[in-house]
């Protein structure tokens, strides 16, 4: 072995979000378009057309992404009947990046809202099933204040 290696590849953090779509290859070109991802690497599958393993990076941040594989229990949000999980994105530009994504194929679940903690946050869902949500933050706020401000928000909501 030449050199001592890093515990953690150059360009990732110590959490990497590893996502399923059941068509790799245009859910990328989807996150190009929606999020302005750059594709660092892919290796394509075993039949030259799918995706056994991909990387991209949306801003500071690497994902990797694979296509579906049920005999390897690699299953999309669209096989399993959607995902618990939410990537989050902090942009500069939470609107010119929320309407971007819908453009581009994203559905809307929850339009953007300055919240009660201090960003201007929206969700929303790829055409591959996986929940997004894009926030700018807006303002700091204090513990104190943001349990005062939640605590309102949700007398409103009828909470």
């Amino acid at each position: 072995m030449a050199g001592k290696v890093n515990a953690i590849p150059e360009g990732f953090g110590t959490v990497t979000p590893h996502i399923i779509a059941r068509n790799a290859v245009e859910a990328l070109e989807f996150y190009k378009k929606a999020f302005g991802a750059e594709e660092v690497m892919r290796i394509p599958g075993p039949d030259g057309k799918s995706v056994m393993h991909c990387e991209f990076q949306i801003g500071n941040s690497r994902i990797m992404m694979c296509d579906e594989f049920p005999d390897m229990g690699a299953n999309s949000p669209q096989a399993i009947g959607g995902t618990p999980v939410t990537i989050h994105l902090y942009v500069e530009d939470a609107d010119a990046v929320y309407n971007r994504a819908v453009n581009a194929g994203a559905t809307a679940t929850m339009p953007l809202t300055d919240m009660f903690w201090g960003d201007r946050y929206g969700k929303l869902v790829d055409p591959y099933g996986h929940q997004w949500s894009v926030a700018t933050h807006v303002e700091d706020v204090s513990p104190e204040d943001m349990a005062q401000r939640m605590s309102e928000s949700m007398g409103e909501c009828g909470g």
